[in-house]
């Protein structure tokens, strides 16, 4: 049962999702879980093994939810049961069981590290790449040319692609999307930007969700503010909700004053580990 909790917590994280783990991690005198039983759960509530099932395992799956819904650290804890409703202990809570013995979770978040589609394989595209790779995160990349896609350009890319814009978001849905944790619009033509962008919006309007990073992929697009009015009066024009594009990040990058293409790499992934920690960038640090 281990193995196949871990292989499923594994898949789910892989396709870009939250997944809570809850493992037995002590016992004392009679439960209904031993030592190592585990169960683990998404944020869409599917959830598969046991920590030993009745009222414990309720209690479990209601703390794993609270965990999936929030939006900052720290995310887990650990929890001390008594199976008896008279148990005492100031580390202990107790339930309605006639067990008897005490059992001890830990219960963890698991989020999965970015995945950042690069659309635009440039010379900031690059720069990126290379910032990630020293993170231990990962991209994918997609130009239509296929000299900025290829694998001599981008060896650690899981995936690389030089087909039509059309046809690259034909094969995507608001599901498929949901593996990549940002999905950057660094292209050399404006124009192919913004058709990139409304076909990413339209999937999130078509699901009525909004790109915040659960519900789908965070998007993010280089350029300057009238650039930005440009395409927010078009997707407008198209029906795209103001809520949706008001989800977008434009201009990207913390504003450090970067202008090569390694600067604005660096204010660009530090944006990303910011909404991946949920920390506000933006808000002033003061030292004590």
């Amino acid at each position: 049962m281990t193995a196949t909790v871990m292989a499923w917590s594994l898949a789910r994280l892989a396709a870009g999702q939250r997944v809570v783990l809850a493992s037995v991690v002590e016992t004392a005198g009679s439960v209904p879980g031993k030592v190592g039983a585990r169960l683990a759960m998404t944020s869409d509530e599917q959830w598969v093994g046991t920590v030993g099932g009745a009222g414990l395992e309720l209690k479990i799956l209601q703390r794993c939810k609270g965990h999936l819904q929030k939006q900052h650290r720290p995310f887990g804890e650990v929890v001390r049961y008594g199976l008896n409703k008279g148990a005492k202990g100031y580390e202990v809570t107790p339930l309605d069981s006639l067990c008897g013995g005490q059992v001890t979770l830990a219960i963890e978040v698991m989020i999965p590290m970015p995945h950042v589609l690069l659309m635009g394989g440039g010379h900031c595209g690059q720069a990126i790449a290379k910032s990630l790779d020293a993170l231990g995160w990962q991209h994918s990349v997609h130009d239509t040319r296929t000299e900025f896609s290829n694998e001599l350009m981008y060896p650690n890319a899981q995936q690389r692609s030089s087909v039509s814009i059309d046809v690259f978001l034909q094969s995507e849905t608001l599901e498929t999307l949901r593996r990549f944790s940002d999905v950057l619009l660094l292209g050399h033509d404006w124009s192919e930007d913004q058709e990139r962008l409304l076909g990413l919006l339209h999937r999130f309007h078509n699901a009525k969700a909004v790109p915040d990073g659960q519900q789908g992929p965070r998007v993010g697009v280089i350029g300057s503010r009238s650039k930005w009015q440009a395409f927010e009066k078009n997707c407008l024009e198209q029906g795209i909700e103001q809520s949706i594009l008001d989800a977008v990040v434009c201009p990207i990058g913390l504003n450090i004053g970067a202008e090569s293409p390694e600067e604005i790499a660096v204010a660009v992934v530090a944006q990303i580990m910011a909404s991946f920690k949920g920390i506000d960038a933006e808000a002033p640090t003061w030292r004590t």
